[in-house]
């Protein structure tokens, strides 16, 4: 068993300037699309942004990350029911998807095929990076990427070939704090910061709470990265987004 490329991946922020073939874009992404899929619905889309106007029309979506003017590439991977409603009211067919189960179904879709695109891409020279402010500001960038009705942006990959040769691997928990066998396991808050004392050692992250004038790498997260008001403030604007998304126009 030959694990070598999983545990030696990392995530890829600086792209040199070598552009991406089209045609070996398109059969990253044909690839990807054999991921498994809700009954072979295939309930996403992909809208391919390589334009430097329209990246930097994206950019403020992503709060001006640098990769997405920097990456000669930006993927944005969409939950996407308007194709499949489309053929499904052409065909005499009435479609019942205006729902929150359906919603979540297009989501697992859309996530499973960006993440096998991500490895297909990695695998063949490129490096990728996760925007975690898609669902942040999907109203924004459905707007930039002119996205009709039940098609919702939930993933944006930036993608180039890296700058660097050697890139930073991010820590992970140990496996005693992901595997519950049989049943769920509740661990004691003694086991919990045994799980995390080697996150908490490394040096980054030491300096991670020093720069952030903080005492735990914990209140880094609940106070700086992902504080309640800002996860308040995000939740109801896409709440509000994806009413529109699951009702029936």
């Amino acid at each position: 068993m030959d694990l070598k490329y999983f545990f030696n991946r990392a995530t890829v922020r600086e792209y040199s300037n070598t552009d991406i073939n089209e045609n070996v874009l398109n059969e990253m992404i044909e690839a990807a699309s054999h991921a498994p899929t809700t009954g072979g619905m295939q309930l996403y889309s992909v809208v391919v942004t390589s334009d430097k106007a329209m990246k930097e029309r994206l950019a403020p979506c992503h709060f001006n990350q640098p990769m997405v003017t920097a990456a000669p590439v930006v993927l944005t991977f969409c939950a996407d029911f308007n194709r499949l409603v489309t053929w499904c009211e052409a065909s005499a067919a009435e479609p019942g998807y205006d729902n929150f189960q359906s919603l979540m179904a297009a989501i697992l879709d859309v996530t499973i095929f960006a993440q096998q695109f991500n490895t297909i891409a990695e695998m063949n020279g490129l490096g990728c990076c996760y925007l975690g402010t898609t669902t942040y500001n999907a109203q924004e960038i459905a707007q930039v990427l002119q996205l009709p009705h039940r098609v919702v942006p939930i993933i944006t990959l930036t993608i180039g070939y890296p700058a660097k040769k050697e890139q930073f691997h991010t820590d992970r928990l140990p496996l005693e704090g992901i595997i519950h066998q049989e049943q769920y396991h509740e661990l004691s808050a003694k086991e919990v910061k045994k799980i995390y004392h080697h996150k908490e050692s490394l040096d980054v992250n030491k300096a991670f709470v020093k720069e952030n004038d903080k005492q735990t790498l914990a209140q880094v997260f609940t106070e700086v990265r992902y504080s309640r008001e800002n996860n308040e403030l995000f939740s109801n604007k896409f709440l509000e987004y994806i009413k529109d998304y699951i009702s029936d126009k």
